[in-house]
């Protein structure tokens, strides 16, 4: 396995505009993560200045991998996807950070373009896109690809957003612009269809839960037509049907997720009444 010691300073620059040399803190945070991290760190040392691991007392190997990449370990139970990337960004040296999750692996493109970015980046956070793996295949439709994720940005110039089912990354000023980087993340995400059904059922409920929170509700029209709605959309408009046999299946599941969301909104508000 290799090791890789790393510097935390910058690089030394007679300039200390947007365009210097700058480096990079690789921040992931993990719980139970051993099938995935080697993967994902051997994809960084290329790029990596230093990599910080905030793991939430995870019971398998995860600690150990991470110490055979000489990377820092910091355990912090977990306190929701935002506040644990904003506590990971935050023990950084690097004002730098590539935030990655431990079933992402960057492709030798995607390095490149980090590569250009350090050599002088032009924005304050850039996107890239995001492929997922699907029992094994390469989605490429159904509305999954490209996935632009937020993974590189300037930790001064912003922060993660707690939001009940997913983080978003917040610029504080409005007004900044993003960069795209070019080649894909890859993301190990759904290795089983059991697995897929199971994260539906997690993210219904917590979409529903924050609806309700926010006086949202559903009618019994959208009960029942919009799950049909999103698989047309999906299937037939978003070219799902060109990713076969699996693409079939998550353009269902799609429409069975947006079924189980409206129907426990339309539930949870009866229960509130």
């Amino acid at each position: 396995m290799p090791t890789q010691v790393f510097s935390t300073g910058r690089r030394p620059t007679s300039d200390h505009r947007l365009e210097q040399m700058i480096s990079i803190s690789v921040v992931i945070i993990t719980f139970n993560e051993e099938r995935n991290l080697a993967r994902c760190l051997d994809s960084v040392m290329d790029v990596a200045d230093e990599l910080i691991i905030v793991d939430s007392n995870s019971t398998d190997g995860t600690t150990a991998i991470a110490a055979r990449y000489n990377a820092k370990v910091i355990q912090q139970p977990f306190m929701g996807y935002g506040q644990q990337k904003n506590f990971a960004t935050q023990r950084a040296a690097n004002n730098w950070v590539l935030s990655l999750d431990a079933d992402e692996e960057l492709t030798p493109k995607l390095k490149q373009s980090i590569q250009e970015v350090k050599n002088g980046p032009k924005h304050n956070v850039y996107e890239m896109p995001r492929i997922t793996s699907y029992c094994g295949q390469w989605i490429k439709h159904c509305g999954w690809y490209p996935d632009r994720q937020t993974r590189l940005y300037d930790r001064t110039k912003g922060s993660w957003q707690e939001k009940k089912v997913h983080e978003y990354w917040r610029a504080n000023n409005e007004n900044d612009t993003k960069g795209l980087l070019t080649g894909d993340l890859l993301h190990y995400s759904f290795t089983t269809i059991s697995g897929h059904i199971q994260k539906i059922e997690k993210y219904s409920e917590l979409a529903a839960i924050a609806a309700v929170a926010d006086g949202k509700n559903a009618s019994f029209l959208k009960v029942a037509m919009y799950p049909k709605w999103r698989f047309i959309t999906d299937y037939i408009i978003k070219l799902g049907f060109l990713d076969g046999y699996y693409g079939y299946i998550i353009c269902r599941l799609a429409s069975y997720a947006a079924f189980l969301k409206y129907a426990k909104i339309r539930a949870y508000n009866k229960d509130k009444r």
